[in-house]
């Protein structure tokens, strides 16, 4: 990338404490550019600056909860401070709950709105322009093949990766003459902490998916944005998922979906809970 005297161009990780976020982190670096790792874990933070440095980038970290309204501010601010623009922005943070939507906490599905597509429109909107002014430069954004169907026990992140999807594809047609790409990356199930946290790796439909690696669908997510496409399916298996997906009648593929990632405990879909302290 080419830099100013005053202003250097960096590559900004959202998530980047983990995952595939601090994948897509190592990646840019091989190539000898400045990244800025953005993530609430300093521990997580501390260990992916450190490989930064080891891949032959440089490295800038700061610690930042992506719910808080003024992220966006405080994340162009520190920026700004070292002398630093967001050339390519990286928005791989975000988080699922697996179980049916009226037995799990609203505040943390709510939450998933916060982070997955909240935020993730928020940071868009706050670089974007600055990168279709300059005619270069773009934005990865992590979705999912589960952003290709609705999500009966994980509705909410069924449809914050349908909002990405659909997102960074109208916007990569809006800006894409401009020089600048917006490039959705849909994997199946990775193997990183997300299966593991939001009780994903419980359900059968997660158990038969292949899972993928993290730091293959990095480097495919970025050949993917580095060759200008709007839409990176990572691996045959995703692919074909997302194939299923799209060619399934609605009512069959909910049904599928339902009775893969309902858990026992769950409310039965066909039967109504028994209200034990009511009339």
């Amino acid at each position: 990338m080419s830099e100013s005297a005053e202003q250097r161009l960096a590559v900004v990780v959202l998530g980047a404490s983990r995952g595939i976020g601090r994948a897509i982190a190592r990646v840019a670096a091989r190539e000898g550019n400045i990244v800025v790792l953005v993530a609430r874990s300093p521990e997580g933070l501390a260990a992916a600056a450190t490989e930064i440095t080891q891949a032959g980038g440089e490295a800038f970290t700061i610690e930042l909860d992506l719910a808080s309204a003024d992220a966006s501010a405080r994340l162009e601010s520190y920026l700004a401070e070292n002398g630093l623009i967001c050339s390519v922005l990286v928005n791989s943070a975000g988080y699922g709950l697996r179980g049916a939507t009226t037995s799990l906490p609203a505040d943390e599905q709510l939450g998933i709105i916060d982070v997955n597509i909240r935020a993730l429109a928020d940071m868009t909107l706050r670089f974007l322009p600055g990168m279709v002014a300059r005619r270069s430069g773009g934005v990865i954004n992590l979705g999912s093949v589960a952003g290709f169907t609705p999500g009966p026990y994980m509705a909410f992140y069924y449809a914050s990766k349908n909002f990405v999807r659909a997102f960074s594809t109208a916007l990569h047609e809006e800006v894409h003459r401009f020089g600048v790409t917006v490039t959705c990356v849909a994997p199946g199930p990775v193997s990183t902490e997300f299966l593991e946290k939001s009780g994903a790796n419980r359900a059968a439909l997660f158990k038969v998916l292949p899972k993928l690696d993290a730091d293959y669908v990095a480097e495919q997510a970025w050949r993917g944005f580095r060759s200008g496409r709007r839409l990176v399916i990572p691996g045959i298996s995703s692919k074909l998922a997302a194939f299923i997906a799209r060619i399934l009648p609605s009512a069959v593929a909910l049904r599928l979906i339902g009775r893969a990632q309902r858990r026992k405990r769950d409310p039965s879909p066909h039967r109504p809970e028994t209200n034990t302290t009511g009339p």
